[in-house]
């Protein structure tokens, strides 16, 4: 395994662990991205999964719905891109990106990471689960987060700052830059 799949795996099982944690009747319940429920936030995560692949010129199919099982689904994107990234020479499959030239694996470890870590949280927090997060994840998320710059802010990415008070966690303060109330 090289560095980033090993930080794409450890993050996928913090993701899974709070997935396989949902209750049946949980998936409904609203989430902290205004409007989605929790089961709208797995789509946006698998949906992630299932669309970053084609950037570099690769497809990936999922069999599983996530309205049939959440579960199910997650678990297939999931091995999918653990499939992908343990393959050399796909996972290092170039392509000219929205920040330039990069790879599959370099786009998986920064915009991957980044999802499935604060989803872990919006997941966490929506069906009532620890929402504690990995300390050495928070930091190197929060660091691409603000190397994002104006980006962050573009429709659909996150919405504008939320203020914490001095003292702040880590984990909150990356939540609050994220447009999250902690």
């Amino acid at each position: 395994m090289t560095e980033i799949s090993e930080r794409y795996d450890a993050l996928a099982t913090e993701f899974t662990r709070r997935v396989e944690a949902v209750a049946p009747d949980g998936w409904d319940a609203p989430s902290p991205c205004a409007g989605w429920s929790a089961r709208d936030v797995l789509r946006h995560v698998i949906e992630s999964h299932t669309a970053m692949p084609g950037y570099a010129g690769l497809s990936v199919a999922l069999a599983g719905s996530v309205e049939d099982d959440p579960r199910a689904a997650w678990a297939e994107a999931r091995d999918a891109m653990r499939k992908l990234l343990g393959d050399p020479a796909l996972a290092s499959r170039e392509y000219e990106g929205h920040f330039g030239r990069t790879s599959l694996q370099a786009t998986v470890d920064r915009f991957l990471g980044f999802d499935l870590l604060v989803h872990a949280w919006d997941i966490a927090r929506a069906t009532g689960q620890d929402e504690t997060l990995p300390a050495a994840e928070v930091a190197r998320v929060r660091a691409d987060a603000l190397a994002l710059g104006d980006s962050l802010r573009m429709e659909g990415v996150c919405g504008p700052e939320v203020p914490v008070p001095d003292g702040a966690s880590e984990q909150d303060r990356l939540l609050a830059l994220l447009g999250r109330t902690p």
